[in-house]
């Protein structure tokens, strides 16, 4: 990399630094003390007790790599303040120490997120660079999370930017590494595990030396595994950490639904419930269902049939199918970030206990598709938008209500405008620009092309026509976000006052899972019926 884009990518990320610092004394959640406890665990007892120990109600269930990450830290934060790692002292303690320890180590932890962006945009133009560099560096959704609710996700997204930018540049072996290390450091990233098993399998496993390839593969992706729990099974803890990382018991859905299919399912059941009741039908409803979702035993449904882990692993897998017959037939490595975005959609959607946080493990890698194509574009400022907002219930107080909101304002006019200027305002993107080729995948063509239902070359559309970045459904749904929080913020409480508190949360959670399932379907069907357009021979879409 260049002196001057190294330059580049450092004050975009001392611009969002400065940010970053800006909103230390902002509000934390209890996942603040829940690392702080961590740290004091992996600190204070030896290694065989970490996933053992219930000196707190905020145990450790993370996977191996993420404790050592913890332990690392522990060290200086030891040595700044040792009540830090106090393992009984420590419960609860929020000096300003503490907090501006653990807040300056999420923005260092982001060095990750900084090298995997410049490693992910090696081979894009000037322009398409910088457009990425904003996308993921001042991605509203990790400041909130990370820099005012609290976790560590810009650092864990870095080395899945890292994977994905190996396998982009052919190196499957090192992009396999990453991908195992990104699991050993939280288990939820595994989602994508069958789109990386089979993409490896048939593009790196192939030729006169696939066996030898073979064993390659499986002894990288072993060796970083065996590193990870290697310790914990020399003390016959591997039950034990397995228990902590899966615990099933917690019910289909967070505290706060994520917006996905569930989130649907759960609203359906309880209205039906509801209207049956009112014109006379006796149906048993469970106590604080319209809240449930609840962190403890499964939460019953009044009518519908009980969603049961295995039925979402089912569905998961089941709706990957299409990605991973793609990856099967054609392993084109242009093809992977799509496929990866796509297997985060469908854990997202119909994955056991999913926290809406996790919606930044596909918005945050869509961005590499978004930077391309300008229907991926009108994509990326959609689901962008949608994920954030469904972030705002993280943020409760009302002195963090005018941050998340200019977040979330400014990041999607800077990005409109951002790609209006860059991709839109020339007419069509030039093939010969250093970025991946163009004749590899559909999802890479010429950003001129209209939506394929419509079948015509946008050459001949006068130039506005091409600087439509959403549709009309998009932009009527989008503006419904705004009557969604008009509602929860005026009218709920001038209204009802203290009725039916449950209720904009769920109507957040509901609303926005029907923009996170449009993302998902029009996902679905990209991957299902446009992968293999790059056969046909239409004028525009031939090979070079």
């Amino acid at each position: 990399m260049r002196l001057s884009e190294l330059q580049e990518v450092a004050s975009l990320a001392g611009i969002a630094t400065c940010v970053k610092l800006l909103l230390v004394p902002t509000y934390h959640s209890t996942d603040f003390e829940v690392h702080r406890n961590w740290l004091a665990i992996t600190h204070s007892l030896p290694l065989k007790n970490w996933y053992s120990d219930e000196s707190s109600e905020w145990t450790l269930d993370y996977p191996p790599f993420f404790a050592y990450f913890e332990c690392f830290l522990s060290i200086f934060a030891s040595m700044l303040d040792p009540q830090i790692t106090h393992l009984q002292n420590g419960q609860g303690y929020a000096s300003n120490t503490v907090i501006l320890f653990q807040r300056i180590s999420v923005m260092v932890a982001d060095l990750f997120l900084y090298w995997g962006v410049c490693k992910i945009s090696r081979h894009l133009s000037a322009a398409r660079k910088k457009l990425l560099l904003l996308a993921v560096i001042f991605s509203p959704g990790l400041f909130i999370v990370d820099h005012i609710h609290f976790q560590y996700n810009g650092f864990l997204l870095g080395m899945l930017l890292l994977s994905l930018a190996a396998l982009q540049d052919g190196h499957d072996l090192l992009g396999g590494f990453w991908f195992a290390a990104l699991v050993c450091f939280k288990h939820l990233f595994a989602v994508a595990g069958p789109i990386y098993f089979v993409y490896l399998l048939r593009h790196y496993c192939r030729g006169p030396q696939k066996v030898l390839r073979f064993f390659k593969l499986a002894g990288t992706v072993v060796g970083v595994v065996v590193v990870a729990f290697g310790p914990f099974a020399y003390y016959n803890q591997i039950p034990q950490v397995i228990k902590r990382l899966f615990p099933f018991g917690r019910g289909l859905c967070h505290a706060y639904w994520a917006p996905n299919i569930w989130a649907l399912y759960y609203i359906v059941d309880k209205a039906a419930a509801i209207v049956l009741r009112k014109i006379g039908v006796h149906v048993n409803v469970p106590q604080a269902a319209l809240t449930g979702g609840l962190v403890g035993d499964f939460s019953p449904n009044a009518l519908l049939p009980q969603i049961t882990p295995k039925i979402s692993a089912l569905l998961v897998v089941g709706t990957m199918l299409p990605c991973l017959v793609q990856a099967w037939r054609h392993p084109r490595k242009t093809d992977v970030a799509r496929w990866v975005v796509y297997a985060y959609a469908c854990g997202f959607m119909f994955g056991w206990h999913v926290h809406e946080k996790a919606s930044l493990h596909m918005v945050i890698p869509f961005s590499i598709l978004a930077v391309q194509s300008l229907q991926d574009a009108g994509d990326f400022i959609f689901i962008a938008t949608v994920a954030t907002y469904s972030l705002f219930p993280l943020l409760f107080e009302a002195k963090e209500y005018p941050i998340k909101v200019l977040l979330l304002v400014l990041y999607i006019l800077v990005m409109w405008v951002s790609f209006a200027h860059n991709m839109m305002e020339r007419g069509e993107l030039n093939s010969n620009e250093a970025s991946v080729p163009i004749s590899d995948s559909f999802v890479h063509q010429p950003c001129n092309l209209e939506k394929l239902d419509e079948g015509k070359n946008v050459e001949k559309q006068p130039k506005d026509e091409g600087m439509q970045l959403l549709s009309i459904f998009e932009k009527v749904y989008l503006a419904g976000l705004v009557l969604v929080e008009v509602y929860g913020q005026v009218l709920h409480p001038f209204f009802l006052r203290d009725h039916l508190p449950f209720l904009p949360l769920m109507l957040i959670s509901g609303y926005c899972s029907i923009g996170m399932l449009y993302f998902w379907a029009g996902q679905l069907f990209k991957i299902a019926f446009m992968s293999g357009f790059h056969t046909e021979q239409l004028p525009h879409m031939k090979k070079a």
